[in-house]
């Protein structure tokens, strides 16, 4: 199984300090570092210093690492204008070395629309953009230089587009599509995915969802073996108990709740919980790491767990 680091800026982090986990992250050995794309902060936070462009920030961090995967979990395509994103996306790939990972969703979070003026429709609205999103960006890189693209949607229309720049990543970066959406979701995920991400479920809730995007891709006719499958948890590894205590606390969260729902305990208690996501069908997990200035914890992840599970 690949271990990723995955990050939540909003809640409170400069771009030093992911720069900081970013290279710890290539330091010890990580597959991945990736982040949310969120501009407003989550519960009672002040969330200071603000919020980080997604892509600005995976431009720098393209520059100042040189092995481990960069990505979003997830981009929102309430955010950005697909053509726009389209030609971010390409250049950070380019920037990077063909080191990106671009992961999209339909949004949910409305209160951070609110707080920048970004329109946020209902949920079948948002989900006809983020379809039409994925044929037009998914279009515009595939495209042979020296043609253009066309396309005309609901809510999008391209006219002789250059389609331009190309990613360094032939055909395009993988895409990443996650969520627990039981139709659109998984048909989506297998029409354009190269991962499906399901994030934050339990493992019973994870298996079926595994099992819904695997139906979706052979009722297209593509092997489901062909898609990779992925969770993402909050976690805590402490070197015993009290280690678990302290860093559960350190985040303002129980440690029994941790264990319980995410990924959190001493090295072999989440090895074993890694084991278990891997036995239903998980090669990659998202360690949805809270605190930036605990740096040691990714030591000790790296130094007890990641042996034993990749």
């Amino acid at each position: 199984m690949l271990l990723r680091v995955f990050t939540e800026p909003q809640q409170g982090a400069s771009y030093d300090d992911q720069l900081a986990m970013a290279r710890k992250t290539e330091e010890c050995g990580f597959d991945a570092f990736f982040r949310s794309d969120h501009y407003l902060v989550m519960g009672d936070r002040d969330g200071l210093p603000g919020p980080t462009d997604s892509w600005i920030t995976l431009a720098g961090l393209a520059r100042e690492t040189s092995r481990i995967r960069l990505g979003t979990l997830v981009s929102s395509a309430t955010f950005r204008n697909p053509g726009v994103l389209a030609i971010s996306v390409a250049q950070v790939d380019q920037m990077s070395g063909g080191r990106v990972e671009f992961g999209l969703g339909a949004g949910w979070y409305a209160e951070e629309h609110a707080a920048y003026g970004l329109e946020f429709p209902d949920t079948i609205g948002r989900f006809d953009r983020f379809e039409e999103q994925l044929e037009v960006i998914t279009g515009l890189w595939k495209t042979p230089v020296g043609e253009t693209y066309d396309y005309t949607g609901k809510h999008y229309s391209l006219t002789d587009s250059p389609a331009l720049p190309k990613p360094a990543q032939d055909p395009h970066p993988p895409i990443i599509i996650g969520g627990a959406g039981k139709k659109r979701t998984p048909a989506l995920a297998a029409k354009y995915a190269a991962e499906f991400n399901a994030g934050f479920r339990s493992l019973d809730v994870t298996t079926g969802l595994f099992s819904q995007v695997r139906t979706a891709c052979s009722a297209i006719g593509r092997d489901p073996e062909t898609l990779a499958l992925s969770v993402a948890h909050p976690t805590i590894v402490g070197k015993d108990d009290a280690d678990v205590r302290r860093r559960a606390a350190a985040i303002g969260r129980d440690a029994d709740d941790l264990r319980a729902t995410a990924i959190a305990g001493t090295p072999a208690e989440v090895v074993d919980r890694l084991g278990q996501f891997a036995e239903a069908g998980a090669t990659r997990a998202y360690l949805q790491i809270l605190d930036w200035h605990d740096l040691d914890h990714l030591d000790l992840i790296a130094s007890d767990v990641l042996p034993q599970v990749s």
